[in-house]
Parts: structure tokens; sequence; C-alpha cells
């Protein structure tokens, strides 16, 4: 029986195919979650008391995902609960509308999002389609660990099990085209160029840009579990191809989604990757400023201020929350969020999912283009008037392991300097926080599991921006 800890972290558990993302685990992780399930269905104070028991059950593009899926669904229908599997590998903001469509107790999915292709990874999504919080998933681990000291094995074949299926796109299709204005792209006639990635956006983001009449150029449409080669992130290395195309002139915009197509990747008409940072600074924008819309903005604690920048212009209220985003699904759910994102690439809006969606963050850049007829980086100049410009990164320091723990408390101390800016105030949300004059910051977060540090800056000019870079590597080095 393996020993091997299934800790879940911000977005699920996450492994080694074949070293610790095994079918033994996979199973192990399901029983938990079974568990957990059967305890909530039985509380007659819990949200989902009295439902019918369905579970959604989906896969991204890795190596036997529908196999680890079949798997989870099997020891599922072992507890007395209806597993019900996507028909194909689906993106994760899919999964969790198809959940809160059919009013299902729960959805696992078998993805690891845009990490390497070694990796998998078990999600476990609550009833609203939110990823689940940090208490949902300790019981499940307790669970886990419990049935582990017991030696609990399940005897089954791999992938033979025969689960219901059901295809998530049509009304997944419906919804989206009430959150962007596909007829907009189309009377623009956009040139657009995609790359899927090989992943799970393969027939969505394509297929909806198309039947707004955009014109497509399109990059790995097709099934690849190395996704060529490198992890399925659409960040600026790795969208070459589409920087390439925009530049020929062959087209005003690239889009990319990454493996499970929750996280989205911007190209701009000149070639320039927009950040996710100043993406959610622009759909808020456009949001308020050409749809009217009302209510707050939700961010996470290392997201750029220039999202506060344009809230404040427009008299709206800013939270901030720790990093996962479970923790701003959280805030969508209980008020009227018109615009709730992470710094690393996740977006989500108001009459949406309390998911990230890459696929409805693509299709607000193209609308945003079509209703302006302007660049995206001409967009973002208008804002910056408004607030200023900001220059964000975000960098990994290793450090001395022996050091890892001293740093940690030196940092949880506070800081009265970051190099020759003075510290104004001292913010633990998630990590540690520290703002600097003129609205410029840093913050650092350790890495759970290796000697690594986190830092995320934000200045308000390319020199401070320099500056702060070279005072967070002293801080961590010293």
């Amino acid at each position: 029986m393996s020993a091997t800890p299934i800790k879940f972290g911000t977005a699920g558990w996450r492994a080694l195919i074949a070293r610790d993302f095994t079918f033994e685990n996979v199973r192990l992780a399901s029983q938990g979650v079974a568990e957990y399930l059967q305890r909530e269905l039985a509380d007659a104070g819990s949200p989902i008391h009295g439902r019918k028991p369905e579970v959604i059950i989906g896969y991204d593009c890795r190596f036997l995902g529908r196999e680890f899926a079949l798997a989870t669904a099997e020891v599922l229908a072992a507890n007395g609960l209806t597993p019900l599997l996507c028909n194909r590998d689906t993106p994760t903001p899919v999964l969790a509308f198809s959940i809160r469509l059919r009013k299902s107790i729960g959805g696992v999915n078998i993805t690891a999002s845009h990490n390497p292709p070694e990796y998998s990874g078990f999600k476990f999504s609550r009833y609203d389609g939110a990823g689940a919080p940090e208490e949902t998933t300790k019981e499940i681990e307790t669970v886990i660990a419990r049935r582990q000291a017991e030696g609990w094995t399940f005897p089954a074949t791999s992938g033979s099990f025969n689960c219901k299926t059901f295809d998530p796109r049509p009304a997944y299709f419906k919804h989206i085209r009430k959150l962007a204005n596909l007829s907009l792209i189309k009377k623009a006639r956009l040139k657009v160029a995609v790359d899927l990635m090989h992943g799970c956006g393969r027939g969505y983001l394509d297929t909806l840009l198309r039947k707004a009449g955009a014109v497509l150029t399109v990059f790995h449409d097709d099934l690849d579990a190395f996704f060529g080669g490198h992890p399925p992130e659409p960040s600026a290395a790795h969208l070459t191809e589409v920087r390439k195309t925009v530049l020929a002139g062959k087209a005003r915009l690239g889009l990319g989604t990454d493996g499970d197509a929750d996280r989205f990747g911007v190209m701009d008409s000149d070639g320039t990757w927009m950040t996710p940072n100043q993406v959610l600074a622009l759909t808020l924008y456009h949001l308020v400023k050409n749809r009217g819309w009302k209510g707050s903005a939700v961010r996470t604690v290392v997201t750029s201020h220039q999202v506060d920048a344009v809230a404040a212009h427009f008299g709206i209220k800013v939270h901030e929350v720790p990093v996962g985003f479970k923790y701003i699904g959280a805030v969508m759910e209980r008020e009227p969020v018109i615009v709730g994102g992470e710094e690393s690439g996740g977006l989500s809006v108001r009459g949406h999912v309390p998911e990230k969606d890459g696929i409805l963050a693509d299709l607000l850049m193209a609308e945003l283009m079509a209703v302006e007829k302007k660049s995206l980086g001409s967009i973002l100049k208008e804002i910056n008037k408004i607030g200023g410009a900001f220059y964000t990164d975000r960098i990994n320091i290793r450090v001395d392991p022996a050091l890892k723990e001293a740093l940690r408390s030196r940092l949880g101390e506070g800081l009265k300097t970051v190099g020759a800016f003075p510290v104004e105030k001292f913010i633990t949300t998630d990590g540690w926080k520290f703002l600097l004059p003129k609205g410029e910051w840093v913050a650092f977060r350790a890495s759970g599991t290796e000697p690594v540090f986190r830092c995320y800056i934000e200045a308000r000019s390319k020199a401070d921006l320099e500056k702060l870079r070279q005072a967070c590597t002293a801080i961590l080095k010293s």
C-alpha cells in the first residue's frame, strides 16, 4: 500500500505521473472525496443536503487522463454516488459551469493545468463550481491519511468502468454568448491568431471565435500529451508563433489558453504580450466604461494595484484576498463582482462561475478591441492617464535551504525598508507584503516544497522596478 502523502494545494493535488500520481493514489483521493460528500449529503445544514448525488468528472489532455477519470468515477459509484463523465477532455471552467447548471454536488477534474506534461492533478470543485476551500481539502486529506493507515485498497481494472457521459459544450456555449458580445466581434471582422497549446481549449475558443465571424489563424489544435515539449502555459515565451503572425500583419490580436483553458494569454497588435495584470485592468475598464456594469472588484494580494486605480476612477470597491482563485470565487458568491482576477492569468466576471476562465477572458479582449476600434496598448495608455503607469515583475529566488526558516522569521517580523524604500505598511494576508511610497510595493511568498521564495514587485517607473528587483534579491540573499 502506498504511503505517499496526498496534499491539496491552492488548486488541488498535483504530482508526477507514475511516481506519485498513480491509479492507487487517485483512488485514495477519490475515496476521500466520496466520504466527504457522503457526510455533507447526510448533514441537514449542508448546501447539498437532499440533492441528487451526481458528481461530474472531467479530465485534460495528459497521459491516461480519461483512465484516471474512470478510476475516480468507479470509486465514487462504489460509495453510492452518481458519477457523470464529460465526453472528452474538458476545460476546468466548463466543468465548473456544468456543476452549477446541473445542480450537482461537486466535481473532480483530472488536470495539472499549466504544469509540465509529466505532471497530472486531481482537483475537487464544490457544488457551486468553485475550487474547494482549505477546510474542505483538510477534511479530505484526513480521510485519505486514515485510509492509507488502514491499508485500504480498491480492486479494479484501470479504465474498465462503464460510466455515463454527457457533452457540456452546447450549454456552455449558450451561456458564454450572454457574457461575451460575439456580434460585436463579428461586425469588426477581427483577424485573430490563436494558440490552443494542444490543450482543452480546442473546439472551445476557436469554435466560439469562428461563430463570431473572426478570421482565425490557429496553432496547436491537435492532441499532444507532451504539449509541444514545454509546459502548456500561454506566456510570452510560448506564444512565439502567435507573435510572428501578428507582426506579419496577418492578425490584429493574439490569444492563447493553457492546458485546461482556465488561464489566458493575450498579445497585442504590435506583438506586445499583455501581462495578466494589464488584462485584468483592461477588463474592469471595459465592463464599466462600455457596458456600465456596477459592483465591486476582487484581486489577490499579489495582483497589480492598477486594478485599484481603475476602480477608484469609477468609484468601485476593491477586495484583496489570499492567493488562489477559490478566495476570489468566495467573494463572487456573496456579492456582485464585476471582475475578479489574479496575476497568474485567471479571471472571471459577474454572472459567470466562481472559477477562472481563459476562454471568456480571451473573448472579452476581442470584444474590447471591437468596441474601441483600437489596439489594447492604446486603451492601456488611456488607463495610464487615469492612475499612472504600473510596472510589475515576479521573480523566483532560490535560497540556502538552511536559511529558509530564518528568512521566513525575518520577513514575518516585518521590514523597515526595502533597499532605499521605506515601508509604509506591512500586510500578512498571504505571505509578506510591504507597501512603499508612491503606491509601489513588494511581496514575498515561500514555496512549501522547495528552498525558493517568490518575489512580486510593482513600481511606478522602470528605474524603481530595477531598484526593487535588486533590493528584494539582496534581502533574500543576505
